[in-house]
């Protein structure tokens, strides 16, 4: 059973990058990672439209990118997309990109998303700083982190301060500089980008299309 369950896996991997165009990804050593038009492989198998590819360089110089633009953008999406073909190219899966070459990662660690566990006594924000508090004391310099609006279960200026903490830690703290995608509506954090020299500004570009808003 263990061998045909292997094998079904494999398999399916194996039909999955045939019938959707993945590539072989490369995996190297290093801390570099590469994505060239990459794609995320569960919003690509259920849009009716095309999805748009994004690219991704980070590791070396280029440790911690925060994420900025507007609502509905698809900020989160480019965040578990990247840790998705992260994932996939480690377990030994093709990935949806048109190029891919992934150093070495540990862990993916991620926090996104907002709930609550309010039969433990905790609400989002207590929740959200459990999590955050967790990958700060367990990632490594070869862990792959995805942070998504820290900070916002409290007030602007509190959860500014933590967002700004938390990236200020990852930088600084030899043991646990690992690489970071940081998506987040506080503007004032592309200030960082001018302080630490690993941190890197990235945006969602806008366009108006024919009386539509094209992301």
């Amino acid at each position: 059973a263990e061998r045909v369950g292997r094998l079904d896996a494999v398999a399916s991997m194996a039909n999955l990058a045939v019938l959707r165009g993945y590539v072989r990804p490369e995996i190297g050593e290093g801390e570099g990672i590469e994505i060239i038009e990459g794609r995320h492989p569960v919003m690509e198998a259920s849009l009716l439209e095309a999805f748009v590819p994004n690219d991704l360089c980070i590791g070396g110089e280029k440790q911690i990118l925060i994420v900025t633009g507007p609502n509905m953008a698809g900020k989160n999406t480019f965040l578990r997309q990247m840790a998705l073909t992260i994932l996939m190219a480690q377990m030994g899966s093709f990935v949806p990109a048109k190029a891919a070459k992934i150093g070495l990662v540990d862990r993916v660690f991620t926090r996104v998303g907002a709930h609550d566990r309010l039969l433990e006594g905790q609400s989002t924000f207590m929740v959200e700083m459990i999590e955050t508090a967790t990958i700060l004391r367990e990632a490594t310099s070869s862990s792959f982190v995805v942070l998504d609006e820290v900070g916002r279960g409290t007030s602007t200026y509190d959860g500014l301060s933590i967002a700004w903490s938390v990236v200020e830690y990852l930088h600084e703290s030899p043991e646990h500089r690992a690489r970071t995608l940081f998506a987040t509506h506080y503007h004032e954090m592309a200030e960082l980008a001018k302080l630490w020299p690993r941190v890197s500004n990235l945006t969602v570009e806008v366009r108006e299309w024919r009386d539509e808003v094209v992301f």
